[in-house]
């Protein structure tokens, strides 16, 4: 009997597995137990193939191969590997005081070369936090599992260089693999590139610095798809922490890109308006993360926000509250982290041209009713920003460019991150928009005359309770952009009139 260490996936989280394997003097046959899906089953065919093609006998006898714990369901080909290692430690080809402390993760090709799996950084993670010190991937994994920390990662081509490295003939390269998180100062689009609506990118702006969700209203053509699509280049870089949750995600979902190994920079997800609730949300057999999750520590760009099925619109309201998403279905139960920086555009009516200036909108009432009521009061109550974008004039469009590039707004939005970051380092929220409400008055400190102005505000306009405390948190990022200590009239006036468009529509 032998046992090693193996890992799997369960959802974008890696769950350790004991692998056992015992031979006994029964009729040849080989059993794989503990809720094994089809791919884990059918490893039998491939681990047979690959010890065979190294030379080794394959035991005649009675193999029984059992994943522990036996309750989890075990999905993937990943534990191809440790399974052939097991039995091989179990017909004595390897000792099994050398599998002590190893991990081990692979799916094997026939002729025993290791072919790469989903979610190495996660099951690296996994296999670190149940006491392995060392693990083996394959060498396709090595970029990506190289960068967890605090455990020792080689990369194996194929079942022979493991079995020499077990044995001590021949060790297996260490994979050692660095973030480089400091990005270009020319990457991606430039701010500047827009053309006028300044007070759009003061909102941009304003949203990038305190992590509050962004709509843009406006004509088509009007520069709304432009200003998103710059979102991202406005915001600070990844830091490790925020690296490695994106990579594992990534990873999980099978999304790295070849040669990448390593997500460094944050990801900018624009799902067609098509995308149905799971495909934003995350699900499938076995459970993969979605849209939201892919999003994670970056930017979800909705286009055409009210061309989206409502039920997949109503299924963002409480990721945009509690920033996870939980899967629960009849046999397992997943959460996928959901963290990013929502950023919509909608035309004002179904022609788009509604009070434009620019063409005669011939939409009737109940049409433009119907149009707006795809996008739900709760739904738009979560959006801390409502910027009306109207079309540019000729004359601005055919100047030179002007206003701030990208690095320059870039800089002023990390200092104010620094600043939240700092200020909510004991209350565990990252910027302005996480901030719990039992610190809410305490940490914006508006002044007597921006109180009343927000309570005068709440009346006239009708704000629900939700509405009010976003308008504190988005006022107090324009005051940590302005480096003030204290929320004054000047900066919740300017986050009220961010409202205003929802509240006139309502």
């Amino acid at each position: 009997m032998s046992r090693v260490f193996g890992t799997a996936l369960h959802g974008v989280e890696g769950v350790a597995v004991e692998v056992e394997v015992r031979l006994s003097a029964q009729l040849p046959r080989v059993d794989v137990v503990g809720l094994p899906e089809a791919a884990v089953r059918e490893s039998a065919s491939r681990v047979r193939a690959a010890i065979a093609s190294l030379g080794h006998p394959f035991p005649d006898r009675r193999v029984t191969v059992n994943l522990a714990p036996a309750g989890l369901r075990k999905s993937g080909a990943g534990l191809d590997l440790p399974i052939a290692v097991g039995i091989l430690a179990a017909s004595g080809a390897v000792e099994s005081s050398e599998l002590h402390g190893v991990a081990l993760v692979g799916e094997l090709a026939l002729d025993g070369r290791l072919r790469p799996v989903r979610g190495a950084l996660a099951q690296t993670l996994a296999a670190r936090e149940a006491g392995c010190s060392r693990i083996i991937v394959p060498t396709d994994n090595a970029a990506e599992a190289g960068i967890t920390p605090d455990i020792e990662v080689r990369a194996a081509p194929d079942l022979g260089a493991v079995i020499a490295h077990l044995l001590g003939a021949e060790p297996l390269p260490v994979a050692q693999a660095t973030l480089d998180l400091e990005r270009p100062p020319a990457d991606g689009p430039d701010l500047r590139d827009v053309r006028g609506q300044e007070a759009a990118k003061r909102a941009l702006e304003v949203a990038a610095a305190g992590g509050h969700a962004l709509l843009f209203r406006g004509a088509p053509g009007s520069g709304k798809t432009m200003l998103a699509r710059r979102l991202r280049g406005v915001l600070p870089d990844l830091d490790f922490e925020s690296a490695i949750e994106v990579t594992r995600i990534h990873g999980a979902a099978g999304r790295i890109p070849d040669g990448a190994g390593v997500v460094c920079e944050r990801p900018f997800r624009a799902p067609h308006h098509s995308a149905s609730a799971a495909g934003l949300l995350g699900g499938g057999n076995p459970p993969l993360p979605g849209e939201v999750s892919l999003a994670h520590r970056g930017v979800l760009f909705l286009d055409e926000l009210p061309e989206f099925e409502r039920r997949s619109l109503e299924a963002l309201r409480q990721v945009l509250e509690m920033r996870h998403v939980v899967i629960a279905r009849a046999r397992y139960a997943c959460t996928f982290p959901a963290d990013f920086q929502f950023v919509a555009a909608a035309n004002p009516c179904p022609c788009g041209w509604r009070e434009s200036g620019v063409r005669d909108c011939r939409c009737d009432d109940g049409s433009i009713a119907r149009y707006a009521s795809r996008m739900s009061g709760p739904l738009l109550d979560r959006i801390d920003l409502h910027v009306g974008v109207a079309p540019v004039a000729w004359k601005d469009l055919d100047g030179y460019a002007s206003g701030d590039d990208t690095a320059s707004v870039r800089g002023r939005v990390t200092r104010a991150r620094g600043v939240q970051r700092v200020r909510g380092a004991d209350a565990g929220y990252r910027c302005n928009a996480e901030i719990p409400d039992a610190i809410l008055d305490a940490t914006v400190r508006a002044t007597p005359e921006a109180r009343r102005l927000l309570g005068s505000a709440v009346d006239r306009c009708a704000l629900s309770a939700r509405a009010a405390r976003r308008v504190l948190k988005v006022a107090r990022t324009i005051a940590d952009l302005a480096e003030e200590v204290r929320v004054d009239r000047a900066a919740l006036a300017e986050a009220l009139s961010y409202r205003g468009d929802t509240a006139s529509n309502r």
